[in-house]
């Protein structure tokens, strides 16, 4: 009896231990959001938030409000659903509100590189330095010399006659952008190792390409990867390929490649002084890849859909970039030199950053998460106060709180190209909810310090592909009465959103 006793004590501080874990003794406490733990121990409602966010979201807000708490795979998480509130989300001390022990969490799971923890000054300051400014431009001049090499490779301005080609709009769009992007910033083959330039460009073609149809692969299985439910058949293909990115993107090959952007270049070598192993750096590059480039080509596919969608919007942009080009002294013409695009003429496109805009508002599905890391009171601009607990989360679904919101976007679900311009051609930034102004009426690059570094970058690598489009290309839907495809809503959370389906277009050279 006497050694019984404690292996009982035991066993029911171990089902007592577990029941804690499983949240079945978490209570909603005086001051706290209201709490929704599910039926499921432990997973909560993580079933139906990754089977459609959206829905599950404006259920929850119908049942408890703006502001609620509910159980998501062992963690409880608030999210803040009224746009006019997102101040105290945004602005909060990192030493309540943390970021980095999220992401670094993720990008180990995701792309198997482990983080030490020190890195965010060296993130800070080398973005700042090359994705900004004169960094930018430099950057920005080589996507537009890679972006048309790539756009024109298989052209053929020799005939009289108007040959249409036809594609796969997602992926002549994702793919365009993708290889143009990786070139830019991961450098091109040396001319000096293959030979001659031509054996080099014939190399830099080669290689994207199976470079881009990898990196397909691999993000398709992104969203399950993330929350852990890749079935061992794809966890072991999604392994492959993270193998086949270090090794391509191996410190090794980028010292036998030219044209290495400088952002690419310090990243490495900064992590080389903080005593970083080189293989975890070759896992850091497929970050920076990932990061860069998952987003920008799925937008761009959006983009150019909502433009030939809709004739108003497409002779809006085109007029636009034409006037633009004219103005900087250049055409397009047979046999002639390939267009410069500089940032200066990007900076004079008002209509096209609306179309941008709008796109992004209408496709742009980033998760803002943050832990918790002391007791803290959240602050709703309805003078409503809640506490909220150390150890959980705070989350906030800016494409569901915001860009949806019909007080804030009338006829939230339609594109409307000047949406974000003023009567006078001038951007707007002027939109209230309730008649107050809201100061975060579009996140699609996320807020405070999760807002994307390189989202210069990104915005100039979507105008370059589009303006580029418009003065080489004469396009169209293949069919007019094309509908909208849907949204694949298991990428709500992860950026940019991916249609169900593709769709077929033609493009003919115009001259």
């Amino acid at each position: 009896m006497t050694l019984l006793l404690p292996i009982l004590v035991g066993f029911l501080a171990a089902v007592i231990g577990g029941l804690y874990l499983l949240g079945v003794f978490r209570r909603q406490r005086p001051g706290e959001p209201p709490l929704d733990k599910g039926l499921i121990p432990w997973m909560g409602h993580v079933l139906e938030f990754r089977k459609d966010t959206i829905k599950f979201l404006d259920r929850m807000k119908q049942k408890h409000g703006d502001v609620f708490t509910v159980q998501l795979g062992g963690f409880y998480l608030t999210f803040i659903l009224d746009p006019l509130s997102l101040g105290t989300f945004v602005k909060e001390s990192p030493e309540k509100l943390d970021f980095n022990t999220f992401a670094r969490n993720l990008v180990e799971r995701l792309f198997g590189y482990r983080s030490l923890g020190n890195e965010k000054q060296l993130l800070m300051k080398t973005s700042h330095k090359h994705l900004r400014g004169p960094g930018l431009e430099v950057l920005t001049h080589a996507m537009m010399c890679n972006l048309q090499n790539v756009m024109l490779h298989n052209t053929d301005s020799s005939t009289d006659q108007k040959t249409w080609l036809e594609d796969r709009l997602f992926k002549y769009s994702y793919k365009a952008v993708f290889r143009a992007g990786y070139l830019s910033l991961f450098g091109n083959a040396s001319q000096n190792c293959e030979g001659s330039v031509e054996k080099a460009k014939e190399k830099d073609q080669a290689e994207s390409e199976t470079l881009f149809h990898e990196f397909r692969k691999y993000d398709q299985l992104v969203p399950n990867l993330a929350y852990g439910v890749l079935p061992p058949r794809e966890k072991m293909e999604a392994e492959r390929i993270k193998a086949f990115f270090w090794k391509a993107l191996s410190m090794q090959k980028m010292k036998i490649k030219d044209n290495i952007s400088r952002w690419v270049w310090d990243m490495q070598q900064g992590r080389q002084e903080l005593g970083i192993k080189e293989s975890m750096i070759d896992r850091y590059m497929l970050v920076l890849l990932w990061v860069s480039q998952g987003n920008t080509g799925p937008s761009a596919f959006w983009l150019l859909f909502f433009l030939m969608k809709h004739p108003e919007a497409m002779a809006a942009v085109r007029e636009e970039v034409n006037r633009v080009l004219k103005e900087s002294g250049q055409e397009v013409r047979r046999d002639g030199p390939l267009i410069n695009l500089t940032c200066d003429m990007l900076m004079k496109t008002p209509i096209l950053d609306s179309a941008v805009e709008e796109t992004l508002r209408l496709t742009a599905a980033p998760l803002l998460v943050r832990s918790v890391l002391q007791d803290m009171t959240l602050k709703m601009a309805n003078g409503c106060e809640y506490r909220i607990r150390k150890g959980d989360r705070m989350a906030v679904l800016p494409y569901s709180a915001v860009h949806l919101n019909p007080e804030i976007h009338p006829d939230p679900h339609s594109f409307k190209y000047d949406r974000f311009l003023n009567p006078d051609g001038s951007k707007k930034t002027d939109f209230y909810k309730g008649g107050k102004k809201v100061k975060y009426y579009s996140m699609p690059w996320g807020a405070g310090v999760s807002m994307c570094p390189g989202r210069f970058f990104a915005n100039n690598e979507l105008k370059q592909f589009v303006f580029l489009m418009l003065v080489y290309f004469d396009l169209e839907l293949k069919n007019p009465d094309e509908k909208t495809p849907e949204y694949d809503v298991s990428r709500l959370g992860f950026g940019a959103l991916h249609p169900v389906k593709d769709i077929q277009f033609r493009y003919s050279l115009r001259f």
